[in-house]
């Protein structure tokens, strides 16, 4: 074989190879179903856990009774969301996060202090979609695992304290102190954070 032929085979060689290597990305973003209904993913719970918190709560702390069990609530996010994150310390569009709610409980097996999570009491979502008039939409999912934006007073509730009290956009980055750093490092924290 002749030196310009072996050259012009090494050179095609890579471009064929290249051809077949074509993927499919598979979505972690929101998936709806009716125009605008979010679908609960299925496997958020294989997401990227930003954190847990035991008994927060946005009423007054004399508004809140000590002897009611305390709820656990879990975040996750969609792994693709979370790396945008990590590389530039904002929330790509298509960002969806998991609020779990859980019961807690103390006395179980041979617990003698503290609490653990226990059952399911509640899912909702925050999603960063530009397809929502201001970028932002919230979920509370019901028992078919499908649910509809949140409207009304509702949502107005959700939007002014995700505005006023969130350290990055409107989220609560401040709750997730890996996450908090990197918007530190970035600089994208608001004002007073």
């Amino acid at each position: 074989m002749n030196r310009l032929a072996m050259t012009a085979m090494l050179l095609c060689t890579p471009v064929f190879s290249w051809g077949g290597l074509t993927q499919t990305t598979v979505s972690d973003g929101p998936e709806y179903t009716d125009g605008n209904n979010l679908v609960l993913p299925a496997d958020y719970r294989e997401w990227m856990f930003l954190g847990s918190g035991l008994g927060m709560t946005y009423d007054p702390a004399e508004g809140v009774q000590s002897t009611a069990p305390q709820l656990f609530t879990n975040v996750f996010v969609n792994p693709s969301s979370y790396s945008g994150f990590m590389d530039t310390g904002r929330w790509p569009d298509r960002t969806v996060f998991i609020l779990e709610f859980r019961n807690s409980d103390g006395e179980a097996s041979i617990n003698r202090a503290g609490r653990f999570q226990t059952n399911l009491v509640g899912l909702e979502a925050e999603v960063k979609d530009s397809r929502f008039p201001d970028g932002w939409a919230y979920f509370n999912f019901g028992e078919d695992g499908v649910a509809p934006p949140l409207t009304g007073n509702v949502v107005a509730s959700c939007i002014e304290c995700h505005t006023e009290h969130t350290a990055v956009e409107r989220t609560f980055v401040q709750f997730y102190p890996t996450l908090l750093e990197v918007a530190r490092e970035k600089g994208t924290l608001k004002p007073g954070f």
